[in-house]
């Protein structure tokens, strides 16, 4: 059963989530722990990156309804644009439904399923991109919030005004320290001016139900004093399998005018959200075992029986030559977590001087929950069960602030400059907990009196600056040039380790590492150019070069320097001892150029970009269930070519037309990567998980008081292993919305009804996917089945 696995930020370029990849050190499921294979349940949440960055310099301009009107590599989605979506979807979701370059899959239908959710923006993923919000660092986006916080998990989706998308080069002013592309800003709703509320009820397939109120305070005083809550709850089964999924959001907002010199503004976010899982799935299981193969919840008396086959071998009767011994294995009694977060944070904004202005934020982001899965490859000592509840129960507290200042120095010139610091504190202890004979444990609650295993502990410092000059040369041209210096520092590690008291548990060889490690570059060049012309022109192109500090996650994942190392012959400790010597942060130089053209009729655009990575990271995993080895390496290079071409037609007042088509060339140079004892060459074999074109079509008609909607998406093939021997099948997925504004009923200002219906053609296909690929072959259980067809309908007013 050996395994030659690479971690996701691992292996040039792999854009699989590193932590998201790095929760798999062996194929496993996000909350399960596949044998002893470096990788625990609630590893497999590990977290991820995801950064998002807003191109400096930027300004944003609304075109249309459904295309987003841009400036420079910046595409904007609108407000409006979400509308046209099932209440409650993730602005993710729909960001990638309207956007060319843009991939997002989940396995289900809002795409709220934390373990599941995949993005990628032109080839980097949601770890490899800066995401702020109104300028908070939201830092990364995965399951795990190890070092940030997910926007579905922090802000309602009507909240939010709109999502601005940087696919050039990058940004400087956005403070993020895993950015290696692209970045994302969502910019939150201002409490209103008058006082009101509004509120929405949504009905749906699998006993779907999501609520949303909103109170608007309007002006309290002469001053402006004003703030609104609002409130959010989203609750639907699982449309295969036991359980359901449940998020819970709260916002509160305030905002202060400070005479005409500026404003203070203060938020609170609260989420919690508590999902029975989807499990994660091999190719083969999905298409022997069928789209509705899920965890075995409610039936324990087949779960103890896979847990027998899958500690002692063989397949249970009627699977021989259906399923492995390793796939039995890759099946599990249950899978769930809870994540617990609060943001609060409070921005002054100021006109300091006719022509200086400073934005001053100061952040606290609080992360905890529960992270529980079957393990089958343990024993409960006391039933003698094979198989016990394992659950992380981690904790993070980020605390940070951003000084920006905005200078208008002379006729031509706009100066940026600005500082940022954060301090993530990361603790994982990994519990276990006791199946009974005749009952297993709850994996949602009563995690008392719980046996530790290990636990991880972090420590993080990250400081950044910016500078950068907006010149403009003539009316409509404007170049741009700056820098940012990014510097980080690690230190921790294992704190607990328990191991070797543990054996009647079965317990397996738990790779504690710890040590300090710093990623630091003074000089990270950022240069753009922009020009419109002749009214409706406009070409560009940017520059970037973009480092991306080191993960880091708990032991018993992989793709970090941390994670998964050694083996009981070769200690851990001894393996990050000896790779810190080699060992350099993962950098990207990225090169856009576009054109666009906007008209009343038509609206059209063109980019070719181009990416260089150097100092691919991976984990390379070899050995049995019970010696597993792994080492954390440079694994060479990657480029990257690819295009995006879409245009949008209003052939008639009210309809629009987008038709995009994407196409990507990313390729590996390694031609010695370690392999079975020896080296095999992937040199030009194409990125993992990433489609080579998708093709999206998007129909918008509003007519008087009524909206109508279609969208349709082409995935082309992704490749699961990186000897390209093995794909996921290309897709097609549509959408169908419609809706009607009744206008003044009574008391409410606006009554408005719509009906939605995703996957609409009912297409069986591959969504997310999440963890490490293999170097080959049908190795690793990281695929989750879409949702099947669903519909929807909700009523909303305002008053």
């Amino acid at each position: 059963m050996g395994r030659y696995l690479l971690s996701g930020v691992a292996l040039i370029g792999l854009l699989v989530s590193p932590t998201r990849a790095a929760s798999t050190t062996h194929k496993t499921h996000p909350h399960h722990a596949n044998h002893a294979r470096t990788t625990t349940p609630a590893h497999r949440a590990l977290p991820t990156h995801k950064h998002a960055t807003v191109a400096s310099g930027t300004e944003d301009m609304t075109v249309h309804a459904q295309r987003r009107g841009s400036h420079s590599a910046v595409e904007v989605v609108t407000r409006e644009t979400m509308d046209h979506f099932v209440a409650g979807t993730s602005p993710m979701q729909i960001l990638a439904l309207t956007t060319p370059g843009a991939n997002f899959a989940s396995d289900d239908a809002f795409g709220l399923d934390t373990v599941a959710n995949t993005l990628y923006v032109r080839g980097f993923n949601q770890t490899q991109l800066g995401v702020s919000l109104d300028g908070i660092p939201m830092g990364g986006q995965g399951f795990h919030n190890w070092n940030g916080l997910g926007v579905d998990q922090m802000e309602i989706q009507e909240n939010i005004t709109s999502l601005t998308m940087s696919q050039g080069a990058g940004a400087l002013d956005t403070p993020s320290a895993q950015t290696l592309g692209g970045a994302i800003t969502f910019t939150s709703a201002d409490p209103s001016d008058k006082a009101g509320g509004q509120i929405s009820q949504l009905f749906g397939s699998y006993n779907g139900f999501r609520t949303f109120g909103r109170v608007d305070s309007g002006k309290l005083n002469s001053s402006g004093t004003k703030f609104y809550a609002a409130y959010a709850r989203t609750d639907q089964d699982l449309w295969k399998g036991y359980g359901d999924q449940q998020e819970q959001q709260a916002n509160f907002k305030l905002v202060q005018p400070v005479g005409d010199r500026g404003k203070i503004t203060a938020v609170f976010d609260y989420s919690n959200f508590e999902q029975y899982n989807y499990l994660s799935l091999t190719k083969n299981m999905w298409q022997k075992m069928g789209r509705n193969t899920t965890y075995l919840k409610p039936n324990y008396a087949l779960a103890k029986e896979y847990a027998y086959y899958a500690q002692n071998g063989g397949v249970p009767a009627g699977l021989e030559g259906v399923l492995s011994n390793d796939e039995i294995g890759d099946y599990a009694y249950d899978g769930t977590q809870t994540q617990r977060n609060y943001l609060s944070a409070i921005t002054g904004e100021f006109q300091l001087f006719p022509n200086v202005t400073s934005k001053t934020i100061a952040y606290a982001h609080v992360s905890n929950g529960d992270y529980s899965a079957t393990n089958p490859f343990l024993t409960s000592p006391t039933s003698q069960v094979p198989m016990a509840m394992e659950t992380g129960h981690p904790d993070v507290r980020r605390l940070g602030f951003v000084q920006n200042f905005d200078i208008h120095a002379g006729h031509n010139n706009d100066i940026k400059t600005g500082i940022w610091y954060e301090n993530d504190r990361f603790n994982y202890p990994m519990m276990m907990y006791e199946d009974g004979v005749d009952t297993p444990h709850s994996s949602i609650s009563n995690f008392k009196n719980g046996t530790t295993w290990w636990a991880d502990s972090f420590n993080t410092n990250t400081f950044q600056f910016y500078l950068q000059d907006t010149y403009h040369i003539i009316p409509g041209m404007t170049v741009e040039a700056g820098f940012r210096s990014l510097l980080q520092t690690t230190h921790g590690g294992t704190s607990v380790d328990n191991t070797s008291t543990l054996s009647s548990w079965g317990v397996y060889y738990s790779h504690p590492a710890s040590g300090n490690l710093t990623a630091a570059n003074a000089f990270l060049p950022h240069f753009n150019f922009d020009y419109h012309f002749l009214n409706q022109h406009e070409v560009y192109f940017d520059i970037a070069e973009n480092m991306r500090a080191y993960d880091y996650s708990a032991q018993s994942s992989s793709g970090s320097p941390w994670s998964g190392l050694g083996s009981a012959a070769n200690p851990a400790q001894t393996v990050f001892d000896e790779n810190k010597k080699s060992l350099r942060p993962e950098r990207t130089w990225n090169y856009v150029v576009g054109y666009r053209f906007n008209s009343h009729f038509f609206s059209g655009s063109a980019d070719f970009y181009h990416t260089d990575y150097y100092n691919r990271l991976a984990a390379i995993t070899s050995g049995s269930t019970g010696n597993t080895y792994s080492a954390f390496m440079n694994v060479g290079r990657e480029t990257m070519n690819g295009a995006d071409v879409a245009g949008t037609f209003r052939p008639l007042p009210g309809l629009a037309i987008t038709n995009s088509f994407s196409w990507n060339d990313a390729t590996y140079e390694d031609t010695h990567l370690p392999y079975n004892g020896g080296y095999v060459s992937i040199k030009g074999k194409q990125q993992v998980y990433y489609p080579k074109f998708m093709y999206k079509a998007d129909v918008s008609y509003t007519w008087h008081r009524a909206t109508f909607n279609f969208n349709t998406t082409y995935t082309s093939a992704r490749q699961m292993t990186y000897t390209n021997d093995e794909q996921i099948p290309a897709y097609w997925t549509s959408n169908l919305n419609v809706a009607y504004d009744f206008g003044k009923v009574g008391f409410a200002q606006n009554l408005k009804t719509s009906f939605g219906i995703t996957n609409l053609y009912n297409q069986n296909y591959i969504g997310g996917v999440y963890g490490a690929a293999s170097v080959a072959g049908d190795d690793n259980a990281n695929l989750f089945v879409a949702a099947p067809r669903e519909f929807f309908g909700t009523i909303a007013a305002q008053f």
